[in-house]
């Protein structure tokens, strides 16, 4: 069967996202739940449509960047928006300065989002929401000139326009990601209203607009922040790493807001010292995406999950042919069945870094069937990029992680975890860590 080089090339992007609404995309899905201990985006689902669907919830999800996070996210959109509720989905990346973050930012892009997905519904009274926005836009005044319009009294520096409410949240949260000074006078003039910002999101924009969601027929308002998960661990001016600030101290904050909520995680928070404190915060633990296992504990391969990692490469250069066809098609890819299974077992059942290496090889070999001799060419290239730097301490902690399949909780491991050298793993209530494969052939670990 001829393969088209450069489209299975644009296939295996890394960086793409996969849309599961879409004909295209959904062909290159793979359910990895069967070995991922269990469907939690079916949990998830479960709890707002049956178990909770009148109550606000919330909801931590979590899982190594790259994993499939977003894919599974956007998948659970489709799901509760075919059971009536709306869905606002975002990237915090995009409104967020993910190296600078407080609550108050968090806050004004979720209603940001909200009012700009609802802007055929009008809200009646936003009053306490105009006179915090006003003053947010005397801070910008005092330090921003050029052309003028007026919002609520205000003059700020827009186009001529009546400004709705998403527009006016969204000039000011532009205005707070590009500009560090700008962000800091706001954050100061909005921490200590933090209360009243809440109050008046709830009041008046998402009750109102659950309200008139609900008179259209919809069971209600489900808001998913991705990518929150990424923000930078740099440590505040007053001492605070950025994570704990925002999850652990302002966590009480993130789950105020009355509608549905979900928001991604860093994996690093679990083993942090104030873990046991985050879990006294939200209503329940995380939810963690584990990766694929492609083999046991005790080094034997792990078929099922071998099996489907194998199918979402295939899957890849023939989507349109069912997973028993692809299984006879391996050496129009490959040059050996066995290639695949070493590419396979080299990700760590890491989705997003099979990709990359698969991505690369393709470029550096440019002809079908891929040989087995570049595949470790690029190994060797990605390994020697990950050791760099990896100090004498973390080859340490390295090694106890390879020989015990467990992570503590100290501030070494929170690096391993984030640096993406160590995986975690669960598969039949059984739940263990082990060493990113790639690292694990470095003569360090032997």
């Amino acid at each position: 069967m001829s393969i088209d080089l450069r489209a299975f090339f644009q296939a295996t992007d890394p960086s793409r996202t996969l849309f599961v609404n879409n004909l295209s995309d959904v062909k290159y899905y793979i359910d990895f739940s069967s070995v991922r201990g269990g469907d939690i985006i079916g949990k998830l689902k479960q709890k707002i449509t049956f178990f909770k669907p009148n109550e606000a919830t919330c909801t931590l999800f979590t899982g190594h960047i790259g994993c499939g996070k977003s894919t599974e996210l956007l998948r659970l959109q489709a799901e509760l928006e075919k059971s009536g509720f709306h869905v606002v989905y975002f990237e915090s990346s995009e409104d967020l300065e993910m190296t600078d973050v407080d609550i108050a930012d968090v806050l004004l892009a979720i209603a940001r989002r909200v009012s700009q997905s609802l802007d055929k519904i009008t809200l009646e009274e936003t009053s306490k929401f105009n006179d915090l926005l006003q003053g947010a836009w005397k801070v910008l005044n005092s330090e921003v000139t050029g052309a003028k319009v007026k919002f609520g009294g205000v003059d700020v520096g827009v186009d001529q326009e009546k400004l709705s409410l998403a527009f006016g949240i969204g000039e000011i949260t532009t205005k707070m990601k590009s500009d560090p000074t700008l962000r800091a006078k706001l954050n100061q003039y909005l921490a200590p209203q933090k209360t009243n910002l809440l109050e008046a999101i709830n009041r008046e924009l998402l009750e109102t607009a659950i309200a008139k969601l609900k008179q259209q027929g919809k069971n209600g308002l489900v808001v998913i922040v991705d990518n929150l998960d990424r923000i930078d661990n740099r440590v505040k001016a007053w001492g605070r790493p950025q994570q704990e600030y925002l999850f652990v101290d302002q966590g009480e904050f993130l789950t105020k807001l009355n509608c549905h909520l979900i928001y991604t995680m860093p994996l690093s928070l679990k083993f942090s010292n104030d873990y046991g404190m985050l879990t006294q915060r939200f209503p329940e633990d995380p939810k963690v995406l584990p990766m694929v296992p492609v083999q046991w504990p005790d080094g034997s391969v792990h078929e099922q999950g071998m099996a489907l990692m194998k199918q979402m490469v295939l899957a890849r250069a023939f989507p349109d042919l069912p997973a028993d066809e692809r299984l006879h098609q391996i050496t129009e890819i490959f040059d050996n069945p066995v290639t695949l299974d070493r590419l396979c077992r080299l990700s760590g059942g890491h989705v997003r870094d099979l990709l990359r290496l698969l991505n690369t090889w393709i470029m550096e070999e440019m002809a079908l069937p891929l040989s087995r001799e570049t595949l470790d060419q690029v190994v060797r290239a990605r390994r020697n990029e990950m050791m760099m730097p990896i100090s004498d301490d973390e080859w340490q902690l390295l090694r106890h992680v390879k020989q015990n399949k467990k992570v503590s909780d100290d501030q070494g491991y929170q690096k391993l975890i984030r640096s993406r050298f160590v995986f975690e793993y669960r598969d039949s209530g059984e739940s263990w860590f082990d060493v990113n494969p790639i690292l694990a052939e470095a003569r360090e670990l032997q």
